[in-house]
C-alpha cells in the first residue's frame, strides 16, 4: 500500500466520516481516477511533436499515453477528422496514488511564484481539474531534451456528490487551495 493511500485509509476517511456524518463507510468519498491530458493544436501538422508529447506524458504518468484524434473536421484550423491533436492517460489504483503523491509533494512546490490552486476548478459533482502551464515541473522530464514547454490538464475524479465534499477530501489529501 502506498504512502498516500495508507494516509487516506487511516487518517482522512475517519475525518470525512465524522465531518459529514455518513451512515455507512461506503458513503465516504474517495479518489476514483486521475486523468492527464495534453492538447497540442499544432500536432496535426507536426507528428514529431505528438510523439514527444506521448513519450513525456508516459514518463510522467508511469503508464503509456494514448494519442487523441480530432472528432470533427474544422477547415479554419486546417484540421481533418482523425488527425492527432493531443494525448491522454488515465491512472487508477496504485499508479493514481503514486502520481497524486508526486504531484502534491514534488511537482506543485516546484512551480514558480506558486500561491495555491484556485478552487474554481470544481465541476459541481466533487471532481477537480487543474491546468499546468509547464510540464517540466515533473522530475521525470529532462530539461535538456525538451524543445518547448507543453501545458497539461489534470483531472481528479472523486466519488463525492458535492463540491464541498470533494474539496474537503482534496484538502485533507494535501491539495494546496488558495485561502
Amino acid at each position: 500500500m502506498l504512502r498516500l493511500e495508507k494516509y487516506f485509509k487511516d487518517e482522512i476517511s475517519p475525518k470525512l466520516h465524522k465531518e459529514f456524518n455518513y451512515k455507512s463507510p461506503m458513503q465516504i468519498p474517495s479518489v476514483k481516477k486521475v486523468t492527464l491530458n495534453m492538447g497540442l493544436g499544432e500536432g496535426s501538422q507536426n507528428n514529431k511533436l505528438i510523439q514527444d508529447a506521448v513519450e513525456e506524458l508516459s514518463r510522467i504518468a508511469g503508464q503509456k499515453a494514448v494519442v487523441t484524434r480530432a472528432k470533427k473536421s474544422i477547415a479554419a484550423f486546417k484540421l481533418r477528422e482523425g488527425m492527432p491533436v493531443g494525448c491522454t492517460v488515465t491512472l487508477r489504483r496504485a499508479r493514481m496514488w503514486a502520481f497524486l503523491d508526486k504531484l502534491l509533494n514534488i511537482a506543485l512546490p516546484r512551480v514558480r511564484d506558486f500561491r495555491g490552486l484556485p478552487d474554481r476548478g470544481m465541476d459541481g459533482r466533487g471532481n477537480y481539474t487543474l491546468g499546468i502551464k509547464e510540464h517540466t515541473i515533473f522530475p521525470e522530464i529532462n530539461l535538456d531534451k525538451v524543445d518547448r514547454n507543453k501545458g497539461m490538464n489534470i483531472t481528479v475524479v472523486t466519488s463525492a456528490n458535492t463540491d464541498k465534499e470533494g474539496k474537503s477530501l482534496l484538502t485533507l489529501l494535501g491539495m494546496p487551495f488558495k485561502k
